[in-house]
């Protein structure tokens, strides 16, 4: 799941950054409003945290700009807590509204409630449980079962599977694995990749048969049934 964090302050915003990619979230983070409307409208993310005073364009801004061509969950983050700022947000098309400062797993638990409600919770079924061959997956409760055995897997073990199962039958580069799960610039120096891939084959495939993650030498990696 791709997350898309508009906030200017930079603690704050690299704080809910951090939680959120702990707990398995892809997250960008835009530090003003056109930036934020920028990314909202092109990326592809499944949320929006957004605060409302922005510098460029303040939040609801962003938020009018999103709904005329998009269904987009939005959560507002903001320390405006007057009912009618409440009230204005929700009207405008927010789906949720949170006031700071607050505790990061209430957080965590609406930005979950959101998911599950969103247009990602209401697509065809095969958007949220993904099947190939005996591997099941649901990408809401973010778990996984192998000939019906749930696999015991870490959030970036997780979000690992869930961006081959989306893009299966597609060869991976390490570089896009490294971009999209830990949202870093790839460094040939670095085996984070090799490690993950590893640990999360020695759990989701080396128990079973037939095997479905595969190494494609010199260009990265798939998942696939291969007869």
């Amino acid at each position: 799941m791709r997350v898309l964090v508009i906030e200017d302050e930079s603690k704050l915003a690299d704080y809910v950054k951090r939680g959120l990619s702990e707990a398995g979230y892809t997250v960008d983070v835009a530090r003003d409003g056109i930036e934020g409307r920028y990314l909202a409208l092109e990326g592809d993310y499944q949320l929006v945290v957004l605060d409302i005073m922005l510098p460029g364009i303040d939040g609801f801004g962003v938020l009018a700009a999103l709904r005329e061509k998009r269904n987009t969950p939005v959560l507002m983050l903001t320390a405006r807590d007057r009912v009618e700022d409440r009230v204005q947000g929700l009207e405008a098309g927010a789906d949720d509204y949170l006031v700071k400062p607050f505790a990061f797993s209430e957080l965590l638990a609406r930005v979950a409630a959101l998911l599950r409600r969103g247009p990602a919770a209401v697509a065809e079924a095969s958007n949220t449980r993904m099947t190939l061959c005996d591997l099941e997956m649901d990408l809401i409760s973010r778990k996984a079962w192998r000939a019906g055995q749930r696999l015991d897997l870490t959030a970036k073990e997780f979000s690992l599977l869930a961006l081959l199962a989306r893009r299966k039958g597609q060869i991976l580069s390490r570089t896009t694995i490294a971009e999209q799960v830990w949202d870093m610039n790839f460094d040939s120096d670095t085996n984070v990749v090799e490690v993950a891939v590893r640990r999360l084959r020695s759990k989701m495939d080396d128990p079973f048969k037939p095997k479905l993650l595969h190494n494609v030498r010199g260009m990265g990696y798939v998942l696939e049934e291969r007869t």
